[in-house]
């Protein structure tokens, strides 16, 4: 399948190498793994060597020196093998940044490396029941209880990957009360540390990461664990989660990818009447549109991923792309299914297994109608309606 868009020698020859090591495993490798209830670790140890598990960390801070637009290529490719990795939208996109943004010399010391060559997994604390979509009423606390001495307390939910993490980056309120003036901040947790406690949520949602509930009871944390005691912009914080857009968007487009190609491939082989069934245009059509769905995407990525590197204002941009790559995603597993027939919710063919990841991008990292929103006030300049 041919790119949208020209790219450089060096960015192919990285989507090859990537493509190839995450085919060499493939989607049934992936489904076993998951059936285990276990992290994919021979995949993640074959990217980690290769220096494909944090490709985005700079050389200054100890890692390959590569941009976003490399990271969300290799999201996508292992993607479109049928091994899609959660751990790649968090740990490198979202912690990585963040720390290298707001982290202390020490903390970029301490993580980053680590984050870059894979030896380190990091999981994302910002979910609560009681706030949904609206950050502002996070209730989770850091409560300074003598100098350079914190306790944190709250709770956050479907939080991926904790049990495989080596720190939780957690978002809180930083304050005595509610009725202190709101300021935001991160803390990096030890999950193993006491006061946390982590519970598996039994979900629908067949992934190589585990979704938790995460409790904190009055974790013991020093101003070493804190990033912006002195509180951080939430505006801020928030433009530091456009990379999580763009890797999720990135791994939703390897997906659809994915699912066109292997209905495609079906709909050749599968002869019912004279001719294989995608001969027909009820077959053909409906895979052409989500085909094309896909690679609209795809080229929306490209250039988001572009202004990016270019140092501009990409939000917007971020919600636009990750929204047509939920949406296109969903489409291509729709057809491969229905293409598929009964077949296509068959654990033999390797495609219903991946619904509920499918749906739940539709849903977060920041739901369609969040994104819709933003669109239409910063997009369209229509009122805020929330």
């Amino acid at each position: 399948m041919t790119l949208p868009l020209i790219e450089s020698e060096e960015r192919q020859a990285l989507r090859d190498v990537v493509s190839a090591l995450a085919r060499a495993h493939g989607w049934s490798y992936f489904a076993r793994c998951i059936a285990q209830q276990r992290f994919p670790d021979e995949l993640w140890a074959e990217l980690s060597s290769s220096g494909f598990a944090g490709p985005n960390v700079s050389e200054s801070d100890g890692g390959p020196g590569g941009t976003l637009t490399d990271l969300a290529v290799v999201a996508e490719e292992v993607a479109a093998a049928g091994c899609p990795l959660m751990t790649l939208v968090v740990s490198p996109a979202v912690c990585g940044p963040l720390i290298s943004e707001f982290g202390s010399q020490a903390q970029r010391a301490t993580w980053l490396k680590g984050i870059g060559d894979g030896s380190v997994r990091m999981a994302f604390a910002l979910t609560e029941p009681e706030a949904g979509s609206n950050t502002h009423r996070i209730r989770t606390r850091l409560r300074q209880v003598a100098p350079g001495r914190w306790h944190l307390r709250g709770e956050k939910h479907f939080i991926s990957g904790v049990d495989e993490a080596a720190g939780v980056l957690v978002v809180t309120r930083v304050g005595a009360n509610d009725e202190t003036p709101a300021r935001f901040g991160l803390a990096i947790v030890d999950p193993h540390a006491p006061g946390v406690q982590f519970t598996p949520v039994p979900m629908q949602v067949r992934a190589a990461e585990r979704q938790f509930v995460v409790r904190f009871d009055d974790v013991e944390l020093t101003d070493r664990d804190l990033i912006g005691e002195s509180g951080l912009p939430l505006a801020a914080l928030f433009r530091g989660l456009n990379p999580e857009r763009l890797v999720s968007a990135a791994t939703c487009i390897g997906l659809g990818r994915y699912f066109v190609e292997r209905a495609a491939g079906y709909a050749r082989s599968r002869t019912v009447w004279a001719h294989p069934i995608g001969a027909h245009q009820g077959i053909a059509h409906p895979l052409v549109r989500a085909h094309a769905a896909v690679e609209s995407a795809r080229v929306l990525l490209s250039h988001t991923l572009e202004l990016t590197e270019l140092g501009r204002e990409t939000e917007a941009a971020a919600n636009l792309t990750k929204l047509l790559a939920t949406e296109a995603v969903a489409q291509a597993l729709e057809v491969a299914i229905q293409v598929h027939g009964g077949n296509g919710l068959s654990d033999e063919y390797g495609i219903a297994h991946l619904w509920g990841l499918v749906r739940m991008y539709g849903i977060a990292p920041v739901s369609r109608e969040m994104m819709l929103n933003h669109i239409a006030t910063h997009d369209l300049g229509l009122p805020k309606s929330y």
